[in-house]
């Protein structure tokens, strides 16, 4: 008996590319993190205002441009430092993926940058994948690939993980 985590029948599927269900549910994931992160915010500052001036106190009425803006921005940021940082995102790591770059390893930051950008303005980038390759047009364009690895840290280069014994 094994006390790996990781259950025995996913190790064929290390460092493969992830397909298009599986993004698709680590971004539906992602998208509900920035959503509580942009209540979270709305929320905390108008708790702030609430402490500065009680009696004067409504809620701040937030216009549907700087609304989407904000998403925009918080979306991105989000999902470029997570990138930077250790490649997965919380859905990402909720479905076992990880963005690499083209030879396996970590994704620079302006390359997780501008992916990011290109991620969050042009989201149907993901559904057209190129199903033979499984990769996305950002990822196309930066040179960067998705793949599955359920291992929580980053330890070098991500490749096909060897059957285990």
């Amino acid at each position: 008996m094994s006390l790996d985590p990781i259950p025995q029948e996913v190790w064929p599927h290390q460092g493969r590319p992830a397909g298009l269900v599986t993004r698709t549910a680590a971004a539906v994931v992602d998208f509900f993190v920035v959503l509580a992160l942009l209540t979270g915010g709305y929320l905390a500052l108008n708790a702030l205002l609430f402490v500065i001036n009680p009696r004067h106190f409504h809620l701040l009425a937030v216009s549907a441009v700087f609304s989407r803006t904000a998403s925009l921005v918080v979306f991105a940021g989000y999902l470029a430092a997570a990138w930077t940082i250790t490649g997965k995102t919380f859905g990402c790591q909720v479905m076992g993926l990880r963005v690499v770059s083209a030879a396996g390893g970590p994704v620079r930051a302006w390359v997780a940058l501008v992916r990011a950008i290109l991620y969050t303005l042009f989201p149907i980038g993901l559904v057209l994948c190129v199903m033979r390759h499984h990769r996305s047009l950002q990822d196309m364009l930066l040179r960067t690939r998705v793949v599955y690895d359920w291992r929580a840290q980053r330890d070098g280069r991500i490749t096909p993980a060897p059957q285990p014994r």
